[in-house]
């Protein structure tokens, strides 16, 4: 996979990553609520969501409600899985929790699945 190919696949789990949380927050998911969480423009979100809908992660109602999927709500729940095993482990570690975070959401996109379960094992004590 490409560098631009992999950017753009990381910038979908974040997305959907985002509105599941934002969706555990909210009573509705707007894209101004996105635009506002990730701190971008209104533009790139609306074009991230075109995008999302077109792969079927999303679906958006006529009132601009945004709702994952069902493989959308399963692809965001992975990240964010792992995106908060990451930062407690780190965290536990005695790294910052803003440093920890930051260091979760780049290698969340990019650690096989092999090696998150054994991370998850071994923190878990079943190693």
């Amino acid at each position: 996979m490409g560098y631009i190919q992999h950017r753009s696949e990381e910038s979908v789990e974040d997305y959907l990553e985002t509105i599941l949380v934002l969706s555990k927050r909210l009573p509705a998911v707007r894209s101004i609520d996105i635009a506002n969480e990730l701190g971008y423009s209104k533009p790139s979100v609306s074009v991230a969501m075109k995008n999302l809908r077109n792969r079927q992660y999303i679906t958006v109602s006529e009132e601009g409600f945004i709702r994952l999927t069902d493989e959308g709500r399963r692809l965001a729940s992975t990240t964010y899985e792992r995106h908060t095993i990451l930062t407690n482990w780190f965290v536990s570690l005695g790294v910052s929790p803003e440093t920890a975070a930051a260091d979760a959401c780049r290698i969340e996109h990019d650690l096989s699945d092999e090696s998150f379960a054994a991370i998850k094992r071994h923190i878990s004590g079943d190693v």
